[in-house]
């Protein structure tokens, strides 16, 4: 059996273990919340994107359709979020087995480290690699879009631009999910996931009677608004990785912290039977040398 002082220095070492992962625990809780509250803010604008492009759709209709010369098109753009930290379970394991299964002619954007190693390992082109804040800003998701928008129009060869990001469903749940945000081929279809993603696919969606007179022009407006609408999506899906990312670590440090509360407690169990041992040794050692006293005597 190991000795008593190594069985002490050992409790203490777990218990520091244990004092570090609960206070991350509780700090990536705190995040999770954040995520969460910035998301719900940010509905009340896709709700009036959603609400203004209805109305527009309902007097010129949707009027936009795929690209010409799509013939010549064959690459994929996919844009992976990822963290740029470890410690949060399998999150990363899912996202990367998803990259490895994906197949064909595909270009990806890294957001967050981890993806950018894995697909620089796995030799896959990576045009590009972004970080983002745990605090996500609206400024940092639009530099991602409008580079992913721009490389898509310069190459001339990339057909859709997709997303791989960890879906948050609950605290206990994340999944990896591929959406394609570009090109936007159908407004009413693209509008009716947003309202599906938000929880608002149930809600009356609103009527405008009025006239209205469209500047520059009707098509001008349909051509540009896809652009808003891709920033958008791109935003909610970077709060929901933020929100992915600190929920799995939340649950990974508690986990660990509850592993390391009962290794302590086995630890004390057998720092008890050692000192019992060693007073019993003493005692029978002490018996003894009275026993042998008395002998003499």
């Amino acid at each position: 059996m190991k000795g008593m002082r190594e069985i002490r220095n050992r409790i203490k070492a777990v218990k520091g273990t244990g004092q570090i992962t609960h206070a991350m625990e509780l700090v990536a809780a705190s995040k999770m919340r954040k995520a969460q509250q910035a998301a719900e803010n940010g509905r009340a604008y896709a709700t009036l994107l959603m609400d203004m492009t209805e109305t527009v759709i309902g007097h010129i209709g949707s009027a936009l359709s795929g690209k010409s010369g799509s013939k010549n098109r064959t690459k994929r753009l996919i844009i992976v979020f990822s963290t740029d930290k470890g410690l949060c379970g399998s999150l990363n394991t899912n996202l990367f087995k998803t990259i490895s299964e994906i197949g064909g002619d595909v270009e990806y954007i890294a957001v967050g480290n981890r993806a950018a190693r894995f697909i620089a390992r796995l030799g896959k082109p990576l045009k590009a690699s972004f970080s983002l804040s745990d605090h996500v800003r609206f400024s940092e998701v639009r530099k991602i879009a409008e580079f992913a928008i721009k490389l898509a129009k310069d190459q001339g060869d990339i057909t859709s631009i997709e997303v791989l990001y960890p879906l948050f469903v609950n605290t206990l749940k994340q999944e990896p999910t591929l959406v394609k945000i570009a090109p936007v081929d159908n407004l009413d279809e693209f509008v009716a996931r947003l309202r599906k993603t938000y929880k608002l696919d149930t809600e009356v969606r609103p009527k405008d009677s009025r006239e209205i007179l469209f500047e520059p022009s009707p098509k001008e407006i349909l051509d540009e608004l896809p652009r808003y609408y891709i920033k958008q999506a791109l935003y909610h899906m970077a709060l929901d990785a933020k929100a992915s990312e600190h929920s799995a670590r939340m649950v990974a440090m508690k986990s660990a912290s509850d592993n390391a509360d009962a290794l302590v407690h086995s630890l004390t169990r057998e720092y008890n039977k050692a000192r019992q041992e060693a007073i019993t040794t003493e005692i029978i050692e002490l018996a003894a040398a009275a026993q042998a006293v008395d002998g003499d005597g």
